[in-house]
């Protein structure tokens, strides 16, 4: 399984997953429970390429085949796009990759997310989105 994590500048859970350009991308196939995680591999997308601004649905893109993406917020628009591409959003407080996807991994709770004014917007954006 792949999980992707939404960051800002890859050191902290990003609170805008639809406007993330900074992705950690982990590869737990091979991963046993209880060992430390793999390196992520770094995902730098373009500004047309974060899911605000795709285009062509159908289109490859560098995060396909990941299963779960984790972030700090996403609208509905962008979960459902998510959806449409085969993973699910997982939306959380905690401000560490790392630890967020080792408590995910470990069934623990994941903290609630913060409030952000750009999820308020995103929902009223999404009303409207083509998505």
């Amino acid at each position: 399984m792949k999980v992707a994590i939404a960051t800002k500048e890859f050191s902290e859970v990003s609170g805008h997953a639809g406007q993330a350009r900074q992705w950690l991308v982990y590869d737990l196939s091979r991963h046993t429970p209880g060992e430390p995680l793999p390196e992520p591999a770094r995902v730098t997308l373009a500004k047309e390429q974060t899911p605000h601004y795709i285009e062509d649905e159908d289109a490859p893109h560098p995060l396909d085949g990941v299963e779960v993406m984790i972030a700090g917020s996403a609208g509905d628009g962008f979960v459902r796009h998510m959806k449409k591409r085969g993973a699910d959003v997982i939306l959380t407080g905690e401000p560490d990759p790392a630890l967020a996807l080792t408590k995910l991994i470990a069934g623990e709770h994941l903290p609630d997310q913060k409030f952000d004014i750009t999820t308020s917007l995103c929902k009223l954006r999404d009303f409207f989105s083509r998505h």
